[in-house]
């Protein structure tokens, strides 16, 4: 078991450079599985956690439904947006400057090899992180994600989830709202519910939060829970 993972910031980046260099990575990993398993050797599997922000981009998952997304290409060029179909799981989302976006490309034979541990563990992280700021978030049943007030009529979601894994390595990952425009969730039935409020970190607390100490937390939360040593 290899739990050391090399840990990037991309910055702010364009949608789909991101997307290249993720499979570039998970295609690495994949290879090192296949070749261990091929000629019986042992090589370390790389890990590596990749935090960054997104210019204004709509995905749409595998499972979504196109008519999720409200606006046309005319409407998609005058909120300068881009859109993708991609092969994570999940509907449709919306990335945009101010959200922290996170791809953890692992080798969860590393870790532990249960996708909705693995789910739950990414939310958990997140709901800690909140914790640190004073604002209490935990789950919604029957739903992915990091919600508040997910037990009454007033439950809005912070941290929406969809993840790729194959060979038990991962990729895609999370978008969690820390200062993020919600206009732009105005043009989307995110993630397919369309009787939900989606909120984030500003909204809740009424000012801009730094990023990189919001980064800072997450990530230590998720090394914490995933028992990771950052390299």
């Amino acid at each position: 078991m290899n739990k050391e993972v090399k840990y990037e910031d991309w910055g702010l980046i364009n949608y789909q450079q991101a997307w290249d260099r993720q499979e570039e990575v998970f295609k690495a990993t994949v290879a090192v599985k296949t070749e261990n398993r091929t000629h019986h050797t042992t090589c370390k599997t790389p890990n590596v956690l990749v935090f960054c922000e997104h210019s204004h981009v709509y995905t749409l998952g595998k499972s979504g439904l196109p008519e999720n997304l409200l606006l046309d290409e005319k409407g998609l060029e005058e909120k300068h947006a881009t859109y993708y179909k991609i092969n994570r799981g999940g509907d449709i989302t919306y990335h945009g400057p101010g959200q922290i976006v996170g791809y953890p490309i692992l080798d969860l034979d590393n870790f532990f090899t249960d996708i909705h541990l693995y789910l739950r563990t990414l939310e958990e992280a997140v709901i800690l992180t909140l914790k640190d700021y004073g604002i209490e978030a935990g789950r919604y049943a029957g739903f992915t994600g990091v919600w508040l007030d997910a037990d009454n009529e007033k439950a809005r979601k912070i941290c929406a989830l969809g993840v790729r894994c194959s060979r038990w390595v991962t990729m895609h990952g999370f978008a969690f709202n820390v200062n993020t425009d919600l206009d732009y969730f105005k043009n989307i039935i995110p993630c397919g519910i369309d009787d939900k409020a989606v909120t984030s970190m500003k909204n809740e607390l009424g000012y801009d939060l730094p990023m990189e100490d919001v980064k800072l937390k997450l990530r230590g939360h998720i090394v914490a829970l995933f028992g990771m040593t950052i390299v």
